[in-house]
């Protein structure tokens, strides 16, 4: 096998956001795998094109479909990978078909073009030199609160996806474990005709999403703020802990200044002067 898979970007809302790659691509796909073929005949119709044999990868057919995919691409045909909107296999079915395709030796050949994450992060205003993307969070339950306690202690720019009912309680479990001053913006259809961008703190989000959010939504979450560095009765706490312990001053100092990230230099005089003759 050769070259064979060809993932192809699709509008986030507007349609005029087609590349000319893309639209050349699906021009020439005598097979395109698909999210939902409803909206895939959408687009090839607006582009012209008419349709040539569907195959739907969605998260319910994505394994059975691996195999189609595959034999298509035997077969020398010309597959297309899509989904319903932005860049295949992000947050949305894809990844296994195109790591199917790699293991057994094709060659994919990915299109740049629209993704609402990096959209949604550029036009947030927050810092975009690092930054994570979560995609969509647990629904509920333990996972749910693990990833959002992550989430809120992560110091870089993160970038969710969220179903437009579930907005106002994600934001308000992030205002409790960030703080309701960490900035945020929510963005909402965007590239549409109504696209809404809301820049503010956790605690005015959650008052407007409050109100109902509907459309496609991306949030954007500002990074945890650097801790403050630790004060002496800290680090006094924590040598007396520590040497309570039975460890040696030496053994002491060293452990805490791992784990208050100061220098253990400035710790061991510091053990004598607290511990003079073993607490």
């Amino acid at each position: 096998m050769t070259a064979a898979l060809t993932v192809v970007p699709t509008p986030i809302g507007n349609l005029g956001d087609i590349t000319e790659r893309s639209r050349r691509a699906l021009a020439d796909a005598s097979v395109i795998a698909c999210e939902d073929t409803r909206v895939t005949r959408r687009l090839l119709h607006h582009l012209g094109i008419v349709a040539p044999r569907l195959v739907v990868v969605n998260d319910h057919t994505e394994r059975d479909a691996i195999a189609a995919v595959c034999a298509a691409i035997d077969a020398g045909e010309r597959v297309v990978l899509v989904s319903d909107a932005g860049t295949p296999a992000v947050s949305d079915p894809g990844w296994r078909v195109a790591r199917a395709v790699i293991d057994v030796g094709g060659e994919i050949d990915v299109l740049p073009g629209a993704s609402a994450a990096i959209v949604a992060l550029v036009v947030s205003g927050l810092p975009t030199d690092r930054f994570v993307f979560e995609g969509f969070v647990p629904r509920k339950g333990r996972a749910r609160a693990e990833r959002l306690d992550e989430i809120a202690a992560e110091p870089r720019t993160t970038v969710l996806y969220e179903a437009p009912h579930r907005v106002a309680r994600t934001l308000a479990d992030l205002a409790v474990r960030c703080g309701p001053d960490r900035a945020a913006a929510v963005c909402r259809e965007l590239t549409k005709l109504h696209q809404e961008v809301r820049r503010a703190p956790l605690a005015e989000l959650v008052e407007w999403a409050e109100g109902g959010v509907r459309g496609e939504v991306v949030v954007v979450l500002a990074g945890a703020p650097p801790a403050a560095p630790p004060d002496a009765d800290d680090v006094d706490a924590a040598l007396r802990r520590a040497l309570a312990e039975g460890l040696s001053r030496r053994d002491a100092a060293r452990r805490v200044a791992a784990e208050l990230g100061v220098r253990r230099s400035d710790l061991y005089e510091r053990t004598v002067e607290i511990w003079p003759s073993g607490g």
